[in-house]
């Protein structure tokens, strides 16, 4: 579920975030109608709590995949929850980058694309890392709150044998589970981000 709904959420949010970037006042596309209609439909997105989400996009969801409960249902309002999420995570990582790298860029001659995919992303590739590390973090505290519609995993697990069964023990170690699986995910986050910081 994690690994289907980062997929999915990335190759949207990943093209959100650039779009923000360059298409913001001042940018390299700068495109105020662009700009003006995504930031504003990404802080929608992002304010609605994703328990919220999940009930509301339900006609949607059986629309897509012809159910309403289950991994699949919950795998998309998941990608719709964290894709904004990424996007505006994206965003903040490439505004890190350097603006005279991008000027140097442009007086050299490089096209958009050039500017963006040979200078942009990888002076901004460390803090992608970790932007991808928060995004993964996010989503794996989403997809505890699937269990509400039986979307398996470590949060059905908990609902239906421990909040249902008055089992303590149960609840206490789904989240001692979910806590290795978050320091595991941004230790090796950090480690690949260091190491590509040291390397660029």
């Amino acid at each position: 579920m994690v690994g289907f709904s980062l997929f999915f959420a990335s190759l949207i949010g990943i093209p959100i975030g650039i779009l923000l970037v360059v298409t913001r006042p001042g940018g390299i596309l700068a495109n105020k109608w662009v700009y003006g209609i995504l930031n504003p439909v990404i802080n929608v997105v992002r304010s609605l709590p994703f328990i919220i989400l999940l009930v509301a996009i339900i006609p949607f969801t059986r629309l897509i995949v012809h159910t309403s409960v289950g991994t699949s249902a919950a795998i998309v309002p998941l990608i719709l929850y964290i894709a904004p999420y990424i996007g505006r995570l994206v965003e903040n990582s490439l505004l890190e980058v350097n603006p005279g790298i991008l000027e140097a860029a442009e007086a050299m001659g490089a096209t958009p694309f050039q500017v963006i995919w040979y200078f942009l992303l990888p002076e901004a590739f460390g803090s992608l890392i970790l932007t991808m590390t928060t995004a993964t973090i996010g989503l794996i505290g989403a997809t505890a709150m699937a269990g509400t519609v039986g979307g398996g995993g470590i949060g059905d697990l908990a609902i239906s044998y421990g909040y249902q069964r008055f089992d303590t023990f149960v609840i206490l170690v789904t989240v001692a589970i979910l806590v290795a699986f978050v320091q595991g995910i941004q230790s090796v986050g950090n480690r690949l981000a260091r190491k590509a910081r040291r390397e660029s």
